[in-house]
Order: structure tokens, then C-alpha cells, then sequence
């Protein structure tokens, strides 16, 4: 009978938890819907972005290595067939080098870079708006509680300007609640957008490494 008694207190106020969340949530004010849908598009950014990057990331280590036996061999074909099945940036910046072999080094180099700046264009696609999200939904949250604070004085006055703690108390929780959100929405976007950069620049130096060994491989002799 007792852990009867203890087991419906506990639900009960597991309960009256979640109802206090929920009214929370609809008093902060009409704020507080703009602030769960950037919330749902930050993870939507960040877990679709995470995955892409990481898809890009991926690469043979003898990746190098084979197309440098393949162009000392002469296989130009099978060199471009390689690229085309690996399918990451690296690889297509490396397949639009082999088709610029016969042409000035200066050439094979700047069609290297411009499919490099393309691919990095698309890492990054999505970014500039996380982290609009990281620095605008703080705000957002911070005017909800300015606002939050204006009505409470307002409501304060039309009672004759007595001072009310529990109005007073009541509504400056209210207020708060908006910049709750909205530290929750941008702390998560601060760290996912700086964390996401990172890993583009980790690929970037992979690609201009990559770059670099490919070059080394062009002014080497081709043997016959």
C-alpha cells in the first residue's frame, strides 16, 4: 500500500512537472514558437551538414597512390574512372586535374583550386544561417523578457501601483522564460556552427594537400 501511495505522488508530480513546463512554455508568449523552430531547424542544420562533411572526409589512403600509378602508366581512363567512383570533393578536384593534363601547369592548378572553392561553397551551404541562429535567437529571447518585464509594470500600474510581490514575482519568471529558450537554442548553435567549421578546414588542408601531391605527380616523367 505504501509504494501504492509513494509510486502515485511520484507520477503525480511527475505531472504537475510536465504541466508546469507546458504553461512555462505558452506564458513566455508568442516568442517562444519562432524560438522552437529554430531550435528544430539548428539540428536539422547540424546533423545534415555533419553528415555530409563526413561523407566528404572519407577517403582511400591509397587513393593517391593508385592514381599515381595509373598516370606513370599512362592510364589516363582508369585514373578518371577511380575519381568518379570515390564521388568526394577530393576526388572530383583530382578527376578535373587529370583532364587538364597536356595543358600548363598554371592551368591544371587554377582548375584545381576552382573545383576546390566550389566544393568547399557546398560544405559550407546552410552555415551562415546556423549561425544567424547562434547570435539572433538570444536576442529574440531577451526581447520576449523586455516585453515580459514591460507588461508586468503595466499590469503593476492598472493596480494603483502597489507594489505586488507575487505579481511582481509571477511575472518576471514569465519574462525570463523567453531568454531560457533562447540560450537554449543559441548555445547548441554557437557550438554546432563552430564545430562544423573545424571540420571544413580539416578538409581543406586535406585538399590542398592532396592538390600539392597531385602536382608532384604531373612533374614527374611519364613513363612509356
Amino acid at each position: 500500500m505504501i509504494r501504492f501511495l509513494q509510486a502515485a505522488g511520484a507520477a503525480a508530480i511527475s505531472e504537475e512537472t510536465r504541466m508546469g513546463l507546458w504553461t512555462l512554455f505558452v506564458k513566455g508568449g508568442w516568442l517562444m514558437w519562432p524560438l522552437l523552430v529554430l531550435g528544430g531547424v539548428t539540428i536539422f542544420i547540424f546533423v545534415e551538414r555533419f553528415l555530409a562533411i563526413r561523407r566528404a572526409s572519407v577517403l582511400d589512403m591509397n587513393f593517391m597512390n593508385r592514381i599515381r600509378d595509373y598516370i606513370s602508366d599512362g592510364k589516363i581512363a582508369i585514373a578518371v574512372s577511380l575519381c568518379r567512383k570515390t564521388d568526394t570533393p577530393i576526388a572530383r578536384m583530382i578527376e578535373k586535374g587529370i583532364g587538364r593534363i597536356g595543358r600548363p601547369m598554371s592551368d591544371v592548378q587554377t582548375a584545381i583550386e576552382n573545383v576546390a572553392n566550389l566544393e568547399v561553397s557546398k560544405l559550407e551551404n546552410g552555415l551562415p544561417f546556423l549561425a544567424t541562429i547562434a547570435g539572433g535567437a538570444p536576442m529574440i529571447g531577451f526581447l520576449g523578457t523586455v516585453l515580459g518585464m514591460v507588461r508586468t509594470f503595466m499590469d503593476m500600474s492598472a493596480a494603483g501601483g502597489t507594489v505586488d510581490l507575487g505579481l511582481l514575482s509571477s511575472g518576471m519568471y514569465v519574462a525570463m522564460v523567453t531568454t531560457v529558450m533562447g540560450l537554449i537554442v543559441g548555445i547548441p548553435a554557437y557550438f554546432g556552427y563552430n564545430y562544423l567549421v573545424a571540420r571544413i578546414e580539416k578538409l581543406v588542408f586535406q585538399m590542398e594537400a592532396n592538390s600539392i601531391a597531385f602536382m608532384d605527380i604531373l612533374n614527374q616523367p611519364v613513363q612509356k
